[in-house]
């Protein structure tokens, strides 16, 4: 499972992809309290996802985050990764060591076959979606994006 961290990630990068405008940010604060997330956590996570060029960041009275890249270049894999990291991909459901770090000398668990094209949909579903896709699925089923 994604870690709390990861889904607060993904939860404020919809958030800016659906209510930040070009030239227009969103305060720590408000993001924070339409959240629900601490808001020295929050400006942690997003932060970090500055320096990735995923957000913008702008300090001072009108200052605030929006997305870095356009919304449709952004995807659950790319937050996921930078977040939890690759590893987030690799675990083994049954062994300590990541499924990466086999080789011909040491075999996989019995249940790895099993589980490896459950992994490959998995990666793919994180790598095709999109915080745009997320969007337009909110819009088409007529929710309100609220958290």
């Amino acid at each position: 499972m994604l870690s709390n961290t990861c889904k607060y990630a993904i939860r404020a990068l919809i958030y800016l992809a659906n209510y930040s405008k070009e030239n227009k940010k969103i305060g720590i604060k408000k993001i924070s309290e339409d959240l629900g997330i601490p808001s020295p956590f929050l400006g942690k996570i997003l932060q970090s996802m500055a320096r990735e060029k995923m957000l913008a960041s702008t300090k001072g009275p009108n200052g605030g985050f929006s997305l870095g890249k356009a919304p449709e270049d952004i995807t659950l894999y790319d937050i996921v990764v930078h977040v939890d990291g690759q590893k987030y991909f690799n675990n083994c459901i049954i062994r300590l060591e990541p499924c990466s770090c086999f080789t011909e000398e040491i075999t996989t668990c019995p249940v790895h076959r099993r589980f490896g094209h459950i992994r490959n949909q998995l990666i793919s579903f994180y790598q095709e979606t999109s915080l745009a896709d997320i969007i337009d699925d909110f819009e088409i089923s007529g929710e309100v994006i609220h958290f």
